[in-house]
């Protein structure tokens, strides 16, 4: 697992390699929690390289969702993200709840 941070005028963006699952979902949030903590309330959170999304993982992005939107401050979206990934979130009700680009300039686009 590798999580890599880019800043860019907008927003910052995430990139993480491997699976978002109970062990490195905490590392995730604290990478997260600092960026909200730094004022940085519009992110992407490129999965191209996520092959695999646990409960706690969708719990995590949907934590830093709400930490995000807080007082209309920004918002997490999300790229790259695989068709099974996608049908997770159909399946627990959460398709609609964020922004899904195919790529990441997309995403970065829509800040």
């Amino acid at each position: 697992m590798e999580i890599t941070t880019t800043e860019y005028n907008r927003c910052d963006v995430v990139k993480m390699t491997g699976r978002v699952d109970t062990y490195s979902a905490p590392k995730l949030q604290e990478v997260m929690d600092g960026l909200i903590e730094a004022k940085r309330h519009n992110i992407v959170f490129d999965m191209a390289d996520v092959d695999f999304l646990s409960s706690k993982g969708l719990w995590v992005l949907t934590e830093t969702q709400k930490k995000c939107k807080k007082q209309n401050q920004g918002k997490l979206v999300l790229a790259h993200t695989n068709e099974k990934i996608r049908g997770s979130f159909d399946l627990v009700g959460m398709g609609g709840y964020f922004e899904i680009y195919d790529d990441v300039t997309s995403a970065v686009g829509s800040f």
